[in-house]
């Protein structure tokens, strides 16, 4: 497996919502080319290797039993600190220290359980709108692309596709113009503010308008954007599970402080559709692994999002998913 970045082994990455993660039950899960378990008890979700230490058979194909995971191979039982704590086939037998499943930090934000690989040093990014109770926040995903994580994040940044990939949505032929906007980067991401766009629907309420949005870049695989109209506001908070260099899954919350009265469901199945028009096309893109080298693309003044997105990826040597 290719080595990865320290930057983004050390980071959260969400892999599947909190209620989905029973107890009783396995959850098999993938990231940064990780095969992994998810299971349950009382102290909460655990994530695992999926590997058992004695054959290296997949854990996924194992049970709960007693609070402990069993290996479907030789029965081998592992505590919930990763021990193995029983040999069936030797019962007197004390299984040594060494006998030890590969254990994963875990945490649970946003309805999500997030798992780092390495050694996290801060919260997963933050989701300005979570706490604000005049929002209602409703997670669409997910959304599986045979790509990325880095193109599906800049696609999630692009706004000059919106008249041809999304027309009739988020944009329209007779009027591509992009405005000039301005963009801002620190150590801690990058912030695009004043773009300017007419929708003719811009948030599935079927209502067209001009909005006004801000993007943010929180982390190498999490982006925000802002939309405001004169009806209010809506959020998105976009993070992809980078599961391989070639593979990632996008989870997208979105965060409304208006149009109550449309059901969730039908706001669910509008960012459906909008994810269903770009995932084609983000997995036509050469090369697949996005290029950080400036020369290798033309961009112009509407790229300017993606351009700063490049350069900050660069900075801090991510290669992973990158040329």
């Amino acid at each position: 497996m290719k080595r990865i970045d320290k930057i983004i082994l050390d980071d959260w990455h969400p892999l599947i919502p909190s209620n989905s993660v029973r107890e009783c039950s396995i959850v098999p899960s993938r990231l940064l080319g990780e095969d992994l378990i998810l299971w349950k008890d009382g102290s909460g979700v655990n994530i695992w290797q999926d590997l058992c230490i004695h054959r290296g058979s997949r854990l996924s194909l194992g049970w709960i039993e007693n609070n402990h995971v069993v290996c479907a191979y030789h029965g081998w039982e592992y505590d919930r600190t990763g021990q193995c704590v029983r040999f069936p086939a030797h019962p007197d037998q004390r299984p040594p220290e060494k006998a030890h499943v590969k254990v994963y930090e875990s945490t649970e934000k946003y309805g999500l359980v997030w798992a780092s690989l390495g050694k996290p040093e801060r919260e997963p990014p933050k989701f300005e709108e979570w706490n604000d109770s005049s929002f209602r926040k409703i997670l669409c995903g997910p959304y599986y692309y045979k790509a990325s994580a880095t193109r599906a994040i800049e696609n999630f940044l692009d706004v000059a596709h919106f008249p041809y990939v999304h027309e009739g949505l988020l944009g329209d032929r007779r009027r591509p113009e992009i405005n000039d906007y301005e963009v801002e980067v620190s150590e801690e991401g990058i912030v695009a503010k004043n773009v300017r766009v007419w929708q003719p629907d811009p948030d599935g309420t079927g209502i067209g308008k001009d909005v006004v949005y801000t993007y943010k870049v929180l982390r190498p695989f999490t982006a925000y954007l802002r939309k405001e109209t004169h009806e209010g506001v809506l959020a998105i908070f976009a993070t992809v599970t980078p599961v391989d260099e070639f593979n990632s899954t996008a989870w997208l919350y979105l965060a409304m402080n208006y149009a109550f009265e449309k059901n969730e469901d039908e706001l669910r199945s509008f960012q459906d559709k909008i994810t269903s028009q770009d995932i084609p096309v983000v997995e036509s893109q050469r090369p697949e692994r996005l290029p950080l080298d400036l020369q290798a693309e033309l961009h112009l003044r509407s790229d300017r999002i993606a351009i700063a997105y490049r350069k900050w990826l660069k900075s801090m040597g991510l290669s992973f998913g990158t040329i």
